[in-house]
């Protein structure tokens, strides 16, 4: 899981349940550089630039989902995972099932929350049956880290808590003062007694911690103990035990879950407790050479009959700034003997598959596809295309994805003939969010009839299924809204067969009440500019002539005047600009924006100086659901988003005293930040921006931070312009072509 949220913007903003998570991750904040044009992060260290990987069956889930527990309740096997690439990975309880480990479903769980907000964090689930009923744990930081506990009849829910006073089974500060109860596994002895092991940060706290469980009340540890340090060589988080003959296999992540040194690792015992020996092989489970598995760990191990495979996450492809986009894997986990383990080579090729059961025929395996646009990333080593292709290929690695978050957009699938399709079975990039489309088919690509409606859908979930009976060559799909503002149209897999075959369990997602996105207007939201301003005086309030329109207040030390070469601008002190009009829902969440600025910095610190925010951190505080533009030397020096793994500096600072035309723009997918027209930094995200009850503020953020400098003038759009518009911009806009205007 996703360990803290820490920031030089946010740290003295932070509640105090948050500060002990933000030293630990300002400690582990990753010191990362970024490609130039038109780029996405890549390791400082490696330079990443990994083959598209070639595979149909790992990743083994279509989406993104971390720290998974495999767990095999029947003849169905269940995956209970952290929801990830949203919020800091603080998505939706969700578990996923299948009976032939290939064909996968999702399902969002009904999991009751401790606090007046829906559930956000949880993180690293485990699950026990015991006396024929199940039990669900999970850590959460809503309220320092605890590991929480429910009960259930099924593997699925609804989930009643064990304790009605919200009592974590295992609170903060247990076993010691200052220990995080995190990433908890439990583990059955042959004895029947339930041990727990848990830690994360563990190198910061002493290392991990282990316990029993009270089985008579399943809500409560007893007999706890740190495991020492020296037991467990390089720790970072997720203990795992088994057993193995008489040996006690303690198995763990080590190094950091942010980049390509993750790996895991193992130590085994005689004793539940220990001590522990560090086993041989070590770390069993690493970056493979090529990089197409990429910080795998945080895994589980399913024994099916005599055979073991581990269950884990690795960093998509191409990687997501922060790693928090992760896909879940399997290999083969061999042992040597009882007390070691071989070394697993991850493989991408396929792996061998548990479940006798045989999954139906996909008839759109490898078929041609065409969509109505496709986006291209540029990155070192040449260009990733999401492409058409991608949804045909049976691969959870690869997607295609259109080319802007416009909607609505297109993807045609081409059988090569008319055959009898009975079902179509599509998997959108965010299971938990719903998708509104519309399915059509055709036998000559000419003549449409539709397949199925869904453009008013407000059902989650992953496989969607649609069900009919027709003669058809060619499927096209065309969506026409998203949950979430921002998300693309975007598919996994698209798969066609020629039957209507039952699903593992018969479970469906609840609808959500919620409105679709509203869609950008494209357009310039704020407009803000001195040079028609008269110099010297002061002003209280300015039209803003963009649409949202309204009116532009000063608050504190801000005046118009002459910078010394004849520019006008709005020189800032102790103050800043502010919007008397909310921030539109279409800069929600994933929404593209720009933000062009003409400014002149005579002192670039490393602290402060907000050119611009439009979120607000006291909503989630979470990683980047806030966004602001900066101008300052530091890890967030040109856009902050709460987190050093998120955050974005300049590459090459602009010189200081000297007029800058700063563009920050963000298209859903890559943001960028251009210095003077030309791209200085850029990195892959998915943003979650919180907008309730912000405000627009030019030359501060909402905890300060002020600007002190000249501003010439600052447009937003609620679009990413594109490069010709940037170039434009850059021309037209200089205010230099404005010296020595008075008024």
């Amino acid at each position: 899981m996703k360990k803290g949220w820490s920031s030089g913007l946010g740290k003295k903003n932070m509640g105090k349940k948050f500060r002990m998570i933000a030293k630990l991750t300002t400690a582990l904040a990753l010191a990362l550089s970024f490609v130039g044009t038109n780029s996405i992060a890549q390791s400082q260290t490696t330079g990443i630039s990994a083959p598209v990987p070639k595979t149909r069956l790992n990743p083994l889930l279509p989406g993104y989902f971390a720290d998974p527990t495999i767990k095999k309740f029947g003849d169905i096997y269940y995956i209970y995972a952290t929801t990830d690439n949203i919020m800091l990975a603080s998505g939706a309880p969700t578990v996923w099932y299948s009976k032939d480990f290939v064909n996968w479903y999702n399902y969002t769980m009904d999991v009751p929350s401790f606090t007046e907000v829906p559930l956000v964090n949880f993180w690293a689930p485990d699950i026990i049956k015991q006396n024929g009923r199940y039990y669900l744990y999970f850590g959460n930081c809503e309220m320092a880290c605890n590991i929480y506990g429910y009960v259930s009849d099924t593997p699925v829910g609804p989930w009643k808590k064990l304790s009605p006073a919200d009592k974590p089974v295992i609170p903060h500060n247990y076993p010691r003062e200052g220990f995080p109860s995190l990433d908890a596994q439990f583990f059955t002895d042959t004895d029947q007694t339930i041990y727990g092991y848990w830690g994360t940060w563990v190198h910061y706290n002493g290392g991990y911690a282990v316990g029993q469980l009270n089985t008579q009340t399943m809500s409560s540890m007893q007999e706890s103990k740190n495991i020492p340090l020296v037991q467990t060589p390089g720790p970072f988080e997720a203990p795992y035990m088994l057993k193995k003959g008489n040996k006690y296999i303690l198995m763990y992540s080590g190094a950091s879950c942010h980049d390509e040194t993750y790996n895991v690792r193992y130590a085994y015992a005689d004793n539940p407790y220990g001590p522990f020996k560090p086993g041989a092989n070590n770390p069993v489970l690493s970056t493979n050479p090529d990089k197409t598995v990429h910080g795998p760990g945080h895994h589980s191990v399913l024994q099916d009959g005599n055979d073991y495979y581990i269950v884990y996450h690795k960093h998509d492809y191409p990687m997501t700034r922060g790693g928090l986009s992760r896909q879940v894997c399997v290999d083969r986990l061999i042992f040597e003997n009882d007390s070691t383990l071989k070394a697993v080579v991850p493989q991408n090729t396929g792996y061998i598959n548990p479940s006798k059961q045989q999954a139906p025929v996909n008839l759109a395996l490898g078929k041609a596809a065409k969509a109505s646009s496709s986006y291209t990333l540029q990155m070192r080593g040449g260009n990733y295309n999401y492409d058409a292709s991608l949804a045909t290929d049976d691969n959870n690695a690869t997607l295609w994805k259109a080319g802007s978050n416009r909607l609505p957009q297109d993807l045609t699938i081409d059988l090569g003939n008319v055959q009898s399709i009975k079902r179509v079975i599509t998997q959108f990039e965010f299971p938990t969010f719903y998708y509104q489309y519309v399915l059509r088919y055709s036998a000559d690509g000419k003549n449409w009839k539709v397949f199925a409606d869904r453009s008013a859908n407000h059902t989650p979930g992953s496989p969607m299924i649609d069900d009919k009976q027709v003669q058809a060559r060619y499927i096209k799909l065309t969506v026409t809204g998203t949950q979430k503002q921002g998300l693309y149209a975007a598919v996994w897999n698209m798969k066609v067969y020629d039957s209507q075959f039952d699903t593992p369990l018969p479970i469906k997602n609840k609808s959500i009440i919620t409105a679709p996105a509203e869609s950008s207007k494209h357009q310039m939201l704020l407009n803000v500019d001195a040079s028609s301003l008269p110099k010297g005086s002061p002003f209280t309030a300015l039209p803003n002539q963009g649409t949202l329109g309204g009116s532009i207040k000063r608050v504190g030390e801000v005046s118009v005047e002459d910078d010394g070469t004849g520019v006008k601008a709005f020189k800032f002190m102790k103050g800043h600009l502010e919007s008397d009009q909310p921030v539109p829902q279409r800069l929600a969440w994933n929404g593209s924006y720009t933000v062009a600025a003409w400014v002149k910095n005579p002192e670039i610190g490393k602290e402060g100086e907000c050119l611009m925010s439009w979120c607000n951190r006291e909503v989630m505080r979470l990683a980047n659901s806030y966004n602001a533009m900066f101008f300052n030397s530091a890890p967030f020096g040109a856009a902050a988003h709460l987190d050093y793994h998120f955050d974005m500096p300049f590459k090459h600072l602009p010189t200081a005293n000297q007029w800058h035309h700063l563009v920050l723009k963000f298209d859903g997918m890559v943001e960028k930040i251009y210095v003077d027209g030309v791209v200085d930094n850029s990195q892959m995200m998915t943003l979650s921006s919180a907008i309730k009850d912000a405000k627009f503020i030019i030359g501060a953020s909402d905890a300060g931070e002020n600007y002190t400098g000249y501003l010439a003038s600052l447009k937003m759009y609620d679009y990413a312009l594109s490069e010709g518009e940037i170039q434009q911009q850059l021309q037209k806009t200089n205010p230099a072509n404005n010296k020595n205007q008075t008024k």
